[in-house]
């Protein structure tokens, strides 16, 4: 076998990182290109991270540039597998103890959508976008994470089609809902042989009867919100919805009835008191297949932000329903869902930071790529942090980052001049030989290349995971909790 030609290395730890994954790029401008893309998604940027912005050209105008093309070639046109690279990241984040999946962690299913224009683009129509809330045109996908109390991470993106891209709409046999989708990355997450607890998703899918059948069928536990106006046949003047077996349950601090008090620690130390009811009607019960959880800050009001619907197939301790899971207390079920916001915390990271819908491409490959492009760079924080990689190192050819002072002094004293009288031009980011760089350059005036500020990216990115040593009190009071 031939001998992989060389090419210029990323900053730091990344180029660890990047030679994992060198096997699955046959060519030398393949790696070329991952490299890059990974260093312009992790760049800290004011420009959205569109294919000009990871090249550092010019908007619009710089799109004709070589740097740009490169990497417009490495994204549509190039024969690089997405799903393969996708494997080999999950494969490295299972190879280290802290970021390897095990069976107390949940398998969590979401959705989001975002905003783009036009018709020509894959997957685009008017549909429901959860990043502004309303029906907009854009495009939406459906992805799995896993997560414990400690880490998360995505696993699996599929886009969702909507029904006027099929000939026949709904009723064409390739049309996929959501939910299907969502079934379909659930046994994917099987066929890989990733441990889980339970499979975690909102109210959108546990009100979806064909999930929650399609979950009982693959014998997988689930932990499911369903909303309050959740109701099912019974007699008149029987309890008839998840809401009414809540009021039905009377409360009062000094005397909570059926409400069992459960403490919900957070991982920023902070403490919250819940109320957690076994509701009993209907077709939920300890001794059915499925039970409805209650949680709630407050029983008297129920108010909709701290009310939690949860069905779950997990059974009740001491119950008599026969089940391959392990018996799980309500405590353990209001544990499970509350791990469900890991999702939204790494949708502030992807899209704000790493720019999970800037992309500017139409074709379904190249979108596809993309997004398991910003996954890599979303699990090297993981990777870096596991791999205790230094945030301080030297990089060859890397820029000297002249002090605000420098600056004002170079820009008093004016360019330089030749021996004829001339003046020469200033290369303030040319590069030069070794430097040590730290955790940011200076701030100072100019434009810096991604590949010269890369350092800065690995220090804030791998700084902001959200581990229990790195992350802020204010972001993880959002963040999961240990009951």
């Amino acid at each position: 076998m031939s001998q992989c030609l060389p090419v210029p290395p990323a900053p730091g730890p990344l180029e660890t990182y990047a030679q994992a994954f060198d096997h699955l790029f046959p060519k030398r401008t393949q790696r070329a290109g991952f490299r890059c893309y990974m260093e312009g998604l992790l760049l800290p940027s004011e420009r959205n991270k569109t294919l000009t912005g990871l090249a550092n050209t010019e908007p619009v105008a710089g799109a004709q540039h070589p740097a740009a093309q490169r990497l417009q070639w490495f994204l549509t046109e190039s024969t690089w597998d997405p799903a393969a690279v996708n494997h080999r990241r999950l494969a490295l984040l299972q190879q280290h103890p802290t970021t390897t999946p095990h069976a107390q962690g949940v398998l969590v299913i979401d959705e989001t959508g975002d905003r783009k224009w036009g018709t020509k683009t894959a997957h685009v129509g008017r549909q429901y976008l959860g990043s502004i809330g309303k029906i907009d045109n854009g495009v939406v996908s459906v992805s799995s994470l896993w997560a414990d109390d400690r880490v998360y991470y995505p696993l699996e993106v599929e886009p969702y089609t909507p029904a006027p891209w099929f000939a026949k709409g709904k009723a064409d046999p390739a049309f996929r809902t959501k939910p299907a989708i969502a079934l379909a990355l659930v046994q994917r997450a099987r066929a890989l042989q990733l441990p889980f607890r339970a499979v975690v998703a909102d109210a959108f899918y546990g009100s979806n009867i064909d999930l929650r059948t399609g979950l009982l069928a693959m014998d997988e536990g689930y932990v499911l919100a369903e909303k309050p106006s959740h109701a099912w046949w019974h007699r008149e003047g029987e309890v008839g919805s998840a809401q009414a077996l809540a009021q039905a349950a009377p409360w009062q601090e000094e005397h909570p009835g059926r409400w069992q008090p459960l403490r919900r620690r957070f991982r920023d130390g902070h403490t919250e008191q819940w109320w957690v009811l076994e509701a009993e009607g209907g077709p939920y019960g300890r001794s059915k297949v499925e039970r409805l959880v209650i949680a709630s800050t407050d029983p008297a009001t129920l108010p909709d932000a701290t009310t939690w619907y949860l069905v779950t197939n997990l059974p009740a301790p001491g119950g008599a329903t026969q089940s391959l899971h392990a018996p799980a207390t309500v405590a353990e079920v209001v544990r499970l869902y509350g791990l469900r916001v890991w999702v939204e915390q790494s949708y502030k990271q992807i899209k704000q930071t790493l720019g999970w819908a800037e992309y500017q491409v139409r074709a379904d490959i190249a979108i596809r790529r993309h997004w398991h492009l910003v996954y890599c760079a979303f699990a090297f924080c993981w990777w870096a942090a596991a791999h205790d990689a230094p945030t301080t190192w030297e990089l060859p050819g890397a820029v000297a980052q002249p002090t605000p002072e420098k600056h004002r002094q170079e820009d008093q004293a004016g360019p330089p001049l030749t021996a004829s009288g001339e003046k020469k031009p200033c290369h303030h980011h040319a590069r030069g030989g070794p430097r040590l760089l730290a955790r940011g350059p200076a701030p100072g005036p100019g434009l810096a290349g991604a590949g010269d500020y890369a350092v800065a990216l690995l220090a804030g990115v791998v700084r902001q995971a959200p581990t229990p040593s790195a992350a802020t009190a204010s972001r993880l009071a959002l963040g999961g909790a240990r009951d």
